[in-house]
């Protein structure tokens, strides 16, 4: 595999504004009353008066994806190119393993008796397009790349927070 691809969420920037799953809805043409392969949760934070904070969430292709091993039937397979996790519908025969290992809840239970999830808008990615969400993400909140560029960016993320919270600036 040359690079693993994911997901990099930034809870700062998001706003909860539902663009990213109806971007996937209409990628995978899925029902506004059917699953959805991202979700966006809002929480309360901090004490009385609470601030509202909002999660998107979606499959991460996780480097060591459990869905893969739980899957009886092969269903469930990686993309050698680049990491991305993906359900043949046709090996599916629906018995909710791989839902059960998945600690984010990504692979769905679907009306015709078959798992589902994200596959990362593979298509598009393939075309040089980002993923669905991504694009359409109006705060940056999301974006996706390879596992090894992303994490650059969390850990110059972190590094600067900890530079700002000590009053140090990036120049001295």
């Amino acid at each position: 595999m040359s690079d693993q691809l994911t997901f990099l969420f930034n809870i700062e920037y998001c706003t909860g504004c539902m663009a990213c799953v109806v971007a996937c809805q209409d990628q995978n043409d899925l029902k506004a009353d059917s699953v959805n392969f991202r979700t966006v949760e809002s929480f309360e934070k901090g004490p009385f008066p609470a601030r509202v904070g909002c999660f998107s969430i979606a499959c991460m292709h996780c480097g060591d994806a459990p869905c893969l091993m739980a899957c009886p039937t092969g269903a469930l397979s990686r993309h050698e190119e680049n990491g991305v996790v993906d359900i043949n519908r046709d090996l599916c025969i629906g018995c909710k393993s791989c839902a059960l290992a998945c600690p984010f809840g990504a692979p769905k239970f679907t009306r015709d008796g078959k798992m589902a999830k994200c596959d990362l808008c593979y298509v598009r990615v393939a075309h040089g397009l980002q993923p669905a969400c991504v694009h359409t993400c109006t705060t940056g909140a999301l974006q996706y790349g390879s596992l090894e560029e992303l994490s650059k960016i969390k850990s110059r993320d972190a590094a600067m927070r900890i530079l700002k919270a000590s009053g140090l600036s990036e120049n001295e």
